[in-house]
């Protein structure tokens, strides 16, 4: 993936973590990427194996030990509304209503209210939800409520979307719904997105390229652009083709299973 027209770059990230005995567990080993303007890229690993710990450390959650995140060329530390982050979980607000809950961040930033009306309306409406405005999230589906939870970020009108398995708690059913209608809402907001999920599948599905982590140290093992065209629907899912894409990448993943576990530590001078 070129650096030209980057929407997110990450150089040599680190994260080491304390132990005993003076010495510190190597958790994600200096991974570099590139996350184009206007592409998804998803990330699949080994269960454990960092993706989560690796997209909180780009969201400014949790501290690297060394390394650069820059979003459009500024390098990042803390999080900030150049990045959106979303959960698996909605976290709404159970207070507050839908037109609400997406306005919040809107207020706390001073939005003047006519404004802040306009971008929330556009968002519900995005997301399909304008009609469901005055419901509580308990009146909700769970799809729904990640919904609302995408309009919520998409108000801030971040660079770059940095999605954590956010559709795990769902259904079967509801998720391939749910992968249709992000793919819709994306391909209009023409965000750039960094997505981990466990699922094969729905990396497949989704993304634009799927990067493979290795296990513990976290490193990358392979970088597979996926070239179907979009747009994409569920009939995808029935051809050769993406059975192709999802064998090659659970090889991968079978393969690093395999593996012996590594526990990299690095003695503490002094």
């Amino acid at each position: 993936m070129t650096k030209k027209h980057a929407a997110m770059e990450i150089e040599n990230l680190r994260k080491v973590y304390s132990s005993t005995k003076k010495e510190e567990v190597v958790a994600i080993k200096d991974v570099s990427l590139t996350i184009p303007e206007g592409k998804f890229v998803s990330i699949v690993g080994p269960s454990g194996c960092g993706k989560s710990t690796f997209l909180h450390i780009v969201g400014g959650f949790i501290e690297k030990t060394t390394g650069k995140v820059k979003v459009r060329g500024k390098e990042v530390e803390k999080p900030g509304p150049d990045r959106g982050m979303m959960f698996q979980e909605s976290a709404l607000f159970p207070w507050l209503n839908v037109f609400e809950n997406v306005a919040w961040g809107l207020d706390i930033q001073g939005v003047a209210k006519k404004e802040r009306n306009e971008i929330v309306e556009k968002y519900l409406k995005l997301v399909r939800l304008w009609d469901f405005r005055n419901q509580l999230p308990s009146q909700l589906s769970g799809g729904m409520r990640q919904r609302v939870s995408l309009a919520r970020i998409l108000a801030f009108d971040p660079e770059v979307l940095l999605m954590d398995e956010p559709f795990g708690a769902l259904d079967a059913q509801t998720r391939e719904e749910m992968q249709v209608e992000l793919l819709r809402i994306w391909s209009e907001s023409k965000k750039s997105v960094l997505f981990v999920t466990h699922d094969i599948e729905e990396a497949v599905f989704l993304s634009d390229t799927v990067v493979v982590f290795s296990g513990r140290p976290a490193v990358i093992s392979e970088v597979i652009d996926i070239k179907f065209p979009r747009p994409r629907d569920l009939n995808l899912y029935k051809t050769a083709e993406f059975r192709d894409y999802r064998n090659q990448i659970w090889d991968l993943l079978h393969q690093e299973h395999h593996k012996p576990v590594q526990i990299i530590s690095e003695v503490v001078n002094g």
